[in-house]
């Protein structure tokens, strides 16, 4: 059974019958990979890989943040950093129905304890 050639210029996997083929096993070429090799220019890259040219030039620059390329902060990083403003914003608010609980409270203690006039 023979193979296709797809948009990437590689081969397809061809039928289940021959699924030990090597190029079955192996993950697929990714666009980012490919730009950095320089083989190509990066408008031909995206079309090849059917994505538009600024969806591969974000995915380089994140992929470079990930790889520590250029300073800034990796996705997982993002993820906690994000969990944890969260966490500070809920613990304001609880703090701030706190304080206002206690300065009620200690009102109603001032009027509870006031003479008649």
């Amino acid at each position: 059974m023979s193979t296709q050639t797809n948009i990437r210029g590689t081969d397809t996997c061809p039928a289940v019958s021959e699924l030990a083929n090597k190029r079955c096993r192996t993950k697929p070429p990714q666009p980012v990979a490919v730009a950095r090799r320089g083989d190509a220019p990066i408008a031909q890259i995206a079309k090849d890989f059917g994505i538009s040219e600024s969806c591969l030039r974000n995915r380089l620059a994140k992929a470079d943040v990930e790889d520590g390329v250029k300073p800034g902060f990796a996705s997982a990083e993002n993820v906690e950093l994000r969990e944890a403003r969260k966490k500070i914003r809920l613990l304001e608010q609880e703090n701030e129905v706190l304080r206002r609980a206690a300065a009620y409270l200690s009102q109603a203690n001032l009027k509870l304890g006031q003479s008649p006039k």
